[in-house]
């Protein structure tokens, strides 16, 4: 069903033609109301995915559900906050949603592919691209890639923050054409779409089309919100992929001619390149410079590098060539870089000029080819 007053348009056609296309689904579409899996559920979405495989798409799932599918197995009535009661439930949850998505495309004589991601695979180069090439390879094979965050291992609340955001980095590691996020709100609203005067976000272009709105929380069940979602649709597109978000009740006309949700743009003169996107939103930072808030005026300018007199604090035994966070002198977060300089050394040389350091030390601390910055991304 078009949601009233949404009329397709060049990104909703651009959407409907993507060849590569991630689809996100929530807890809230994949369990019934006491929280198991549902096979029912889980049909639906795998005969659209097969349809739209049919018209010469090629899709990737990114699916969330592994600790709720657990709880109802180990007689939970409410989502575990204890991370070792968390990784038991995924444990156990894991199993039983793979057997369902499994049972699903076997109506189909599909094989799937169980993916397990955790924030550290992600944040090692090597072990993203052994990531990014296994994807390709099941895809390469007619396998459908079931992509979840491996929660039974993960630690740091075994988070990514959340699975929102790990479609946003699988969608960006793969070079995806289209991310949908599916969950149980059929958009964006400026409010809880329960309020009788909520309004429809039919497109979003820019961080100013997002002043003002409300989000909230991700529910009994899962953990993401609609908070989440629009941080992931702004994540992925800043990677350059286009994003729709909608319910999993429009799935068929979300991959069909995208004509429902809300499409949240790409901004081509703000596109990060995929190692800058690596660096901001996925890599493991090794420690962290502190920048005065001249520093910070010309690093978030863009085409500068960082030199060591901007720099007035150090933190972390990181070595030359590590990537290291960037904060201003609020502690806000400025960026992320490859550091040129052992935290040792460097710590010595805080707050010169270059014609105060001797030769060896005279090139930039951080420079500007391999320094991503976050001041674009409204």
């Amino acid at each position: 069903m078009t949601m009233p007053g949404v009329t397709p348009g060049t990104l909703r056609e651009q959407i409907a033609g993507a060849k590569k296309i991630i689809v996100k689904l929530g807890t809230s579409s994949l369990v019934d109301s006491n929280g198991a899996v549902s096979q029912e559920k889980i049909d639906r979405i795998v005969d659209a995915i097969e349809a739209r495989t049919d018209r010469g798409g090629d899709v990737i799932v990114v699916s969330s559900g592994a600790v709720a599918a657990g709880m109802t197995p180990l007689g939970l009535s409410t989502r575990p906050k204890d991370l070792a009661l968390k990784q038991a439930a995924a444990s156990v949850g894991q199993i039983h949603l793979a057997q369902t998505w499994g049972r699903s495309f076997e109506r189909y004589n599909r094989t799937i592919g169980q993916v397990l991601l955790t924030q550290s695979d992600a944040g090692v180069r090597e072990r993203a691209r052994n990531a990014q090439r296994t994807i390709d390879k099941l895809r390469q094979l007619g396998a459908v890639p079931i992509v979840n965050e491996n929660d039974t291992v993960a630690t740091s609340e075994m988070r990514f923050g959340d699975n929102d955001r790990l479609s946003a980095i699988v969608a960006t590691l793969t070079a995806a054409d289209a991310l949908i996020l599916l969950s149980d709100v059929d958009g964006l609203y400026d409010r809880n779409p329960k309020d009788p005067g909520a309004t429809f976000v039919s497109e979003v272009r820019s961080g100013k089309d997002l002043e003002g709105i409300v989000a909230g929380d991700g529910g009994v069940f899962g953990t993401g919100g609609m908070a989440s979602k629009v941080s992931a649709a702004r994540l992925a597109t800043r990677g350059g992929v286009p994003v729709l978000l909608t319910s999993a009740q429009n799935i068929e006309d979300a991959l069909g001619d995208a004509s429902v949700g809300t499409v949240f743009h790409t901004r081509p003169e703000s596109q990060l390149s995929a190692w800058k996107f690596w660096v901001l939103y996925a890599a493991d930072a090794e420690g962290v410079l502190r920048l005065d808030a001249g520093a910070v005026e010309a690093v978030t300018r863009g085409g500068t590098s960082l030199l060591a007199v901007g720099i007035t604090g150090v933190d972390g035994d990181f070595h030359a060539g590590d990537i290291v966070e960037i904060l201003g002198p609020d502690g806000q977060a400025i960026g992320r870089g490859v550091v040129g300089y052992d935290a040792a050394e460097l710590t010595g040389m805080l707050g010169k000029h270059t014609d105060e350091l001797p030769e060896h030390q005279r090139r930039s601390v951080v420079h500007a080819d391999y320094l991503s910055n976050y001041a674009s991304r409204l």
